[in-house]
């Protein structure tokens, strides 16, 4: 007999695709405000509103002349992250937070100004969001990617409540996202996939995961995304009508028990189902548990008798029983799973999952749930003082000790994985240890405890002696071996782990050993470096600019950061001409041209004796002069000299981002001077310059060619190439090469541009 879907929506049957509500776009700010309050009233009815009607009027008002990028007011996009924040039934701090969020970046109110008005914690939630603003861009700088992630971890360690507002802000930005041109589509949604969507399923935050991920996976497999939301809703009615007979049914045996529980059915979201379409090379048709049905109980007590109840009516799946109540995940997830078919009814074989109330809240809110409202018996409103953080957390606290950048990375990548499954082994003893897919019983040492590791000298895995390579199982029994005469762990070991927490203890492990010796050897290259640079070390290297310096880089302690500059984690001129940045900041000097020049004259800066750059500063040639990496200028491009502290004058075009009024402080436009081409370099007879432009094109066979044969036709040699293809076609290629004039690049892009295929051609600014 049909079903009447109506109805049961109506009772206890919900199809949930897991998003969290929207409310629709082109919406006038004072509804959404209304809404916003309406989602807070129905978590928390007795708040006094007062202080998010403020934030709201203050950000409105910050924000007031804005528009994103499809047109709508500002203000429209932080009142969607509050809205996020209230769907997670965050507290007040970090609602107001959620709708300050970009003030202190966007506009010019200060953090100082935050903490007027709404106190020290709204403040540091503010600041903490803005430290972690910038985007982790895979095509930027190796250094400038490690210290966004080691800002991010540091924040997060101080105040989980930044990450979760840092996140609900992608999301809506995720929502947006088809705005953006299609290139900037691919790398937000690349972006997402490989740090936010993770660190949401690791802080157990499920409702952000799954879109997330879902939203990602629209972006960068366009094709396969529409072919399964094709396939979904072909069979949507049938499929609907399946799982709402399943719910019916298990309702009827929890009446029939006289258990009071609530039961839901789901299908799965789309892009784990896709993952496991393409982990398991299979079909949408032959894919199981692609279904679901939560039963929710009041008391843990029933969870083990509703599962005897599942496996008497329904006939269960071997090896697809998951007890995460007895065993949970790292994140603090808690549920028990079966697979299980309906014997009257054989479609298809569905997961149950069995948990209570406050599991379910734990599964859908993750950490969030440790910052929701409480009550005390007096009714005062307070927040969880403090997360205890999971092994996950203290794994990346552990992470930042890492002082190489590439091995950092290697660390950080590793242990986001979003697509690496889990594998579960216990110790003689019945202790349990989540490990990822591929781990060895090296992993499971460390997993144990860092002594037992550094102690470990072989492993039995179900009685048998196994090599320390061996792949451990789901299911294993490991006992691993020690002794006191080991003589530490082996670098080999590095290639056979899979943990980041046990790379993390072995690399600590051989940092121990050479500390000391590349502490001495970051000095000396500190030292050497100032020597040859004529900066004085007594000027710079204060207890201030150290301070400054190590909160930069997100180092603890200034041996930290002379043993990374020591073993090469960090390059000596890097950190030391950011100190002298800073010194060069709060010391301005306002420089006339005469000054400048005289100065130049006097070997404060070098000459570059007989060779012509093509440039000259205020009427001179002889000048030691850079370009600016930033923004390669070329002749016929309109520049400005800039005077940089012992490295000469560095030459940059008018329209660089770096030498913008809104970048450039006050002190440091006072070191601009004019400066322009000799005849000879507008008209190309002097040297070749560096040029470099990013080509965007539909990739086809024979692309490449077709670009390198433009430049082989114009007798110019390309420096550097670099091309990478998205999963829907799109191929970014970026090219360096050297030319002698903005008139022979202007038609080289105009050949570039006419080649099929090729959506635009801009140079790199």
């Amino acid at each position: 007999m049909a079903v009447n879907k109506k109805d049961l929506v109506q009772n206890d049957f919900i199809i949930d695709y897991g998003r969290i509500e929207d409310i629709g776009a082109n919406i006038e700010p004072a509804v959404l405000y209304q809404d916003l309050i309406k989602r807070i009233r129905d978590y928390h009815p007795s708040e006094d509103f007062s202080s998010i009607r403020a934030a709201y009027e203050l950000a409105y008002s910050a924000h007031e002349d804005q528009l994103r990028k499809n047109g709508e007011p500002y203000i429209i996009h932080p009142l969607y992250v509050a809205i996020i924040l209230a769907d997670l039934q965050m507290d007040k701090e970090t609602i107001i937070a959620g709708i300050l969020h970009d003030v202190v970046e966007d506009t010019v109110l200060t953090v100082a100004d935050i903490e007027s008005k709404f106190g020290p914690d709204v403040a540091k939630l503010v600041a903490g969001v803005t430290k972690v603003t910038k985007d982790f861009n895979y095509s930027s700088k190796e250094e400038e990617q490690a210290v966004n992630l080691r800002n991010m971890f540091l924040v997060m360690a101080q105040d989980i409540r930044v990450i979760i507002i840092k996140l609900a802000d992608r999301l809506h930005n995720m929502r947006t996202l088809e705005h953006m041109p299609p290139h900037k589509q691919y790398e937000k949604a690349k972006e997402t996939m490989e740090i936010y969507a993770p660190f949401a399923q690791r802080l157990g935050i499920g409702k952000l995961k799954v879109e997330l991920e879902d939203l990602s996976f629209k972006y960068l497999e366009p094709e396969a995304y529409q072919d399964l939301v094709n396939q979904m809703v072909f069979s949507k009615e049938e499929r609907e009508e399946y799982i709402a007979n399943i719910v019916m049914k298990v309702k009827r045996i929890m009446d029939e028990a006289d258990i009071h529980a609530k039961i839901d059915g789901r299908v799965k979201h789309l892009f784990s189902i896709y993952r496991k379409m393409k982990n398991q090379g299979k079909t949408l048709e032959q894919i199981y548990d692609l279904f679901a049905v939560r039963i929710i109980v009041e008391d843990e007590d029933d969870l083990y008798t509703v599962l005897g109840y599942v496996h008497k009516n329904f006939k269960p799946m071997n090896n697809r029983f998951k007890d995460y109540v007895a065993n949970p995940k790292e994140n603090g997830y808690k549920s028990i799973h079966t697979t299980v078919f309906d014997t009257t009814d054989a479609k298809a074989p569905f997961e149950i999952q069995i948990r209570t109330r406050e599991m379910h809240k734990e599964a859908e809110y993750g950490i969030a749930s440790h910052w929701k409202y409480k009550e005390e018996s007096d009714g005062k409103k307070v927040s969880a003082k403090e997360v205890e953080k999971s092994d996950w957390l203290r794994s990346l606290t552990e992470c930042l000790e890492e002082e190489d950048n590439e091995k950092f990375l290697s660390l950080i990548h590793d242990d986001l994985d979003i697509l690496s499954e889990n594998i579960y082994c216990s110790s003689p003893k019945g202790r349990t240890i989540e490990l990822p897919s591929g781990s060895t019983p090296i992993d499971f040492a460390y997993a144990i405890h860092t002594d037992v590791g550094n102690k470990m000298v072989g492993a039995m895995v179900n009685n048998v002696h196994v090599g320390n390579d061996y792949a451990l199982k789901n299911g294993d029994i490991v006992e691993i071996i020690t002794s006191n005469n080991s003589n530490g762990p082996s670098r080999d070991w590095l290639k056979k782990v899979r943990s980041t927490q046990a790379k993390n203890k072995i690399n600590q492990w051989f940092k121990r050993q050479q500390k000391d010796e590349n502490i001495v050897k970051g000095r000396e290259k500190i030292q050497e470096y100032c020597k040859q640079n004529n900066i004085d070390l007594t000027l710079v290297l204060t207890d201030e600019y150290k301070k400054r310096l190590l909160d930069n880089y997100s180092f603890k302690d200034w041996d930290a950061l002379l043993a990374a500059i020591g073993h090469g984690g960090i390059k000596e001129g890097q950190a030391i001409n950011r100190i002298v940045a800073m010194y060069d900041k709060d010391h301005p000097k306002v420089f006339t041209n005469e000054e400048v020049l005289e100065s130049i004259r006097n070997n404060q800066y070098k000459f570059k004796a007989n060779q012509k750059n093509g440039i000259t500063v205020n009427g001179t040639n002889d000048v030691e002069v850079r370009f600016g990496k930033c923004c390669n200028p070329i002749p016929g491009d309109d520049i400005i000299g800039f005077i940089t502290r012992g490295r000469g004058v560095t030459i940059h075009r008018k329209d660089c981002v770096n030498m913008s009024p809104d970048v450039l402080a006050e002190e440091d436009r006072q070191r601009i001077i004019e400066a322009d081409w000799l005849a000879e370099a507008i008209e190309g007879e002097l040297d070749n310059y560096l040029a470099e432009i990013t080509i965007y094109a539909n990739e086809r066979t024979g692309l490449l060619y077709d670009v390198t044969k433009i430049f082989t036709e114009n007798d110019t040699m390309i420096n550097m190439l670099h091309t990478n293809v998205s999963k829907k076609g799109v191929a970014t290629m970026r090219l360096s090469f050297r030319i002698r004039s903005k008139e022979e690049l202007d038609k080289i892009c105009a050949k570039l541009s006419g080649i099929d295929g090729v959506i635009e051609v801009e140079r790199t600014k």
